[in-house]
């Protein structure tokens, strides 16, 4: 790198440790006003009262003979089990960066996300044929026992739900933990309407079939979920942000000639950061465009973990270089990535 360059990366880093530090305390804001350990009380709320429920539940169900009322105790132990995982991922992700680790543990919390969606797939499948074993060969199934104890399920997982949702659900580590305990709503809901048409009409096919409805339900949320949650590990731009547009934005700015090996990524849920390469006019002040880039990816995308590369774009006239040599490129990139955005049409 020209000194030219070194001195805009000195000044560069000076610079952005004093934004990293703004930026960190911007970052506060993703909790809209819920602290970390105001979300560990309302989780703890949540999995004491799923956890007492659900040693009552696996007790009348197997009395009872319904697969429904077990199929959503079985979900109540994910529940539980996606809760403790989201109260280790935030206490993990809480941990300061140090060592190998320059994010810190983070993505402790998307970790958890994918195991949530990974139960309750593999829950939904060993639920499914359970109940077609069980639309084929329905057992006798106790009616007014399993109403009455889905009826006291919902009222437990309104509550529940309830104290998920007074936390940071921006957070994927609490949306999961969060959508499990939704679908179980839903199953208790479905489990009860069961039960009232087998004790007015005694068709014990009813069970199964609500058992059939919630899988849905749990397949749909944990696909979701392992999706949003793959995005992050891939490195994939937030699903709000199209980097295109984005780079097309940038290189529209006062004095940008060109960006290119523009990365959008997340960090964890709800924390983007950005890095990009940006040639500016020669003889302008690459400074002022730096910050006015920074300001406006702060203002419109929310992105405030940024690292810019800037340098003066080279004079063709002055440039004197052998065919094939790396100055030809006026990148400067060995390996560049993704598509170079100038002024004017372009491919992308």
């Amino acid at each position: 790198m020209s000194d030219h360059s070194h001195e805009h990366a000195q000044d560069h880093m000076h610079e952005r440790g004093s934004a990293h530090g703004h930026g960190a305390g911007g970052h506060a804001g993703h909790s809209h006003g819920v602290s970390a350990d105001a979300d560990r009380r309302w989780l703890g709320i949540a999995l004491t009262l799923i956890t007492a429920f659900m040693a009552v539940e696996v007790v009348v169900g197997i009395v009872a003979q319904s697969l429904a009322l077990i199929s959503d105790a079985a979900h109540m132990l994910t529940d539980a089990a996606s809760i403790v995982l989201a109260l280790i991922a935030m206490r993990l992700a809480a941990r300061p960066a140090r060592g190998g680790y320059t994010y810190g543990l983070k993505r402790a919390e998307i970790l958890s996300a994918q195991a949530n969606g990974l139960t309750l797939l593999l829950l939904g499948t060993w639920l499914a044929y359970e109940a077609v074993r069980r639309l084929i060969s329905p057992p006798e199934v106790e009616g007014g026992l399993m109403l009455g104890t889905a009826l006291v399920g919902i009222a437990v997982n309104v509550a529940a739900t309830w104290c998920i949702s007074k936390a940071n659900r921006s957070s994927l580590n609490v949306e999961g933990a969060y959508q499990h305990i939704l679908t179980d709503l839903f199953a208790f809901i479905g489990t009860a309407i069961a039960a009232l048409i087998v004790v007015l009409t005694g068709f014990a096919r009813a069970d199964a079939i609500a058992t059939l409805a919630v899988v849905a339900l749990m397949v749909k949320a944990g696909y979701e979920l392992l999706c949003e949650s793959g995005r992050i590990f891939l490195e994939a731009a937030p699903a709000d942000v199209d980097p295109d547009a984005l780079g097309d934005k940038l290189v529209a700015q006062p004095a940008v000639v060109e960006v290119h090996d523009l990365h959008v990524w997340q960090i964890t849920s709800g924390q983007a950061a950005l890095s990009a390469h940006v040639l500016t006019e020669s003889g302008g002040d690459c400074h002022a465009v730096r910050r006015s880039l920074e300001e406006l990816l702060r203002h419109d995308y929310g992105i405030t973990h940024t690292t810019l590369q800037v340098d003066h774009a080279p004079d063709p006239v002055l440039q004197v270089a052998l065919p094939g040599d790396a100055s030809d490129d006026p990148s400067h990139c060995e390996d560049p990535h993704g598509p170079v955005h100038r002024d004017g049409p372009h491919e992308h």
